[in-house]
């Protein structure tokens, strides 16, 4: 593909953006940058909440990881399913009730003050680390599909990024996200029933062939029942119960669209059908990176030795232009779609949670406001050139793995404060934060050895929140 192809693509994608936020800015006040007036549709919610759940590096990742694990991925994907009916049940309602902005303000009614910065805290760093790393990734396929004909730095490729990012997002913040979400949601699905049409078209299978040599490949194997193994089923569907409740249940980035629908009932349904969808979307993932691997032996094209470029190496190696075209608005919308919501969330959480801001003051501190959510692009544009510079994919990705660990107390201080009347000394409460997911790594580390070969998986959040709920149980107050 050329790239001037590319740049036509890619500033086209963005001026429908452009164009949304200027429609969604349109007589929006200052408190809709954060709560959207609290009159999002549910339904446009539940499918643009599908984008940003599945961002650039799923879109990649998981197509790729068929090679290694088969199906394997969508037991987590089965878990989901108990994890968003807890959301729905148990914390939508508490949310409503307390007509939270930023939801860590429960810890702080709860616990007190010092149990309200660490819950945000380690959002933010969660965010911070997960939109960097994602956004890194994009920036590397445009940097190669487009900026390196012109012998731009990489530098340039992830500045120009953030920029659009932040003209798109800085005056409706949340309220334009529900909307640009939403599109960007409908050209990533597009993007992967198109690809796995060509692929089909290309082989000369109908649609019955393409079903069977689905189904009939090994790869597509769906349970593994090796207690010992990492990808077990019980694990994984465990796993993907709480990565469902603290990656969108405890994640103000989520959470914070769900707050802009106005009643709870249509919240409720807005976060059912999201995990039906989101349920469906990924099995045409993995589905996709099946045919991919067909796809490449039948054409005898070399794998990569990292799987991860296998979609990109061939949508942009051998598929044909129209393919390639689908391929990189697929792979943008996915990864703007997340980061777009993260700035968004990130800008909310740090002027509610650590700066104050109340309902009455946000004209007052639209200046304010602006300024942090200028400061949030410059750190996310530094920490993809950190990531950039160190040029480790293997330290990159522990990187990424360990901001998993974050959600962990957030899990704990959650379930604590929900689940029990226990007071805490407030006080110790980030030193708990700080040590459980120390604890978890460690034990992680060592488990072959300690739990007679047992490997942890997706499951070690599970003990993270453990270890958090314990470490609050072991500073509770003692009852007068």
């Amino acid at each position: 593909m050329q790239p001037v192809t590319v740049g036509i693509v890619i500033i086209g994608y963005f001026l429908v953006l452009i164009f949304i936020s200027y429609l969604t800015s349109r007589n929006s006040s200052d408190e809709d940058f954060f709560t959207a007036g609290r009159q999002s549709p549910w339904f446009l919610v539940a499918f643009g909440m599908i984008g940003a759940s599945l961002s650039g590096v799923t879109f990649i990742s998981i197509p790729g990881e068929v090679g290694n694990s088969n199906f394997n991925y969508f037991q987590v994907v089965l878990g989901y399913l108990p994890g968003y009916l807890v959301i729905a049940t148990v914390l939508m309602p508490l949310y409503y009730r307390l007509r939270l902005t930023s939801i860590y303000t429960f810890l702080e009614e709860r616990f007190g003050f010092w149990s309200y910065k660490s819950g945000a805290f380690f959002f933010l760093l969660s965010r911070v680390i997960g939109s960097s790393f994602r956004l890194f990734l994009v920036a590397g396929v445009l940097q190669i599909s487009f900026f390196d004909a012109f012998d731009l730095p990489f530098w340039v490729s992830v500045l120009v990024s953030i920029l659009l990012i932040w003209i798109y997002t800085f005056r409706s913040g949340i309220k334009t996200v529900v909307w640009t979400d939403t599109l960007q949601t409908l050209f990533m699905i597009a993007s992967v029933v198109i690809s796995i049409l060509f692929i089909k078209n290309e082989l000369g299978w109908d649609t019955g062939e393409l079903i069977s040599q689905i189904s009939s490949d090994e790869r597509s194997t769906i349970f593994q029942w090796d207690w010992q193994s990492g990808r077990n089923f019980f694990k994984q569907f465990f796993a993907g119960a709480f990565i469902a409740i603290v990656m969108t249940g405890l994640d103000q980035d989520m959470m914070q669209k769900n707050l802009t629908i106005k009643t709870l009932r249509d919240a409720q349904k807005n976060v059912f059908w999201f995990c039906v969808i989101l349920v469906g979307v990924n099995l045409l993932f993995l589905s996709l990176g099946l045919l991919l691997f067909q796809f490449s032996e039948i054409r005898g094209i070399p794998i990569p030795e990292r799987t991860d470029y296998l979609f990109p190496g061939l949508a942009i190696g051998h598929f044909s232009t129209i393919g390639s075209i689908v391929f990189l608005l697929g792979i943008t919308a996915a990864a703007y779609s997340s980061a777009d919501s993260a700035l968004t969330a990130m800008t909310t959480s740090f002027c509610v949670d650590f700066l104050g801001f109340k309902p009455e003051n946000y004209k007052k501190n639209k200046r304010i406001r602006m300024l942090v959510h200028i400061s949030f692009s410059a750190l996310i544009f530094f920490v993809v050139l950190i990531f950039h510079a160190v040029n480790d994919q293997s330290v990159i990705t522990a990187v990424f793995t360990a901001a998993g660990y974050t959600y962990g107390p957030l899990l704990g201080m959650f379930s604590f404060g929900m689940f029990t009347k226990l007071a805490v000394k407030d006080r110790w409460v980030p030193v708990v934060c700080l040590l459980s997911p120390l604890v978890s790594y460690l034990i992680n580390l060592y488990s072959p050895v300690l739990f007679g070969g047992y490997k942890f998986g997706f499951e070690i959040i599970i003990l993270n929140g453990l270890l958090t709920f314990l470490g609050l149980l072991m500073i509770r107050k003692n009852s007068d």
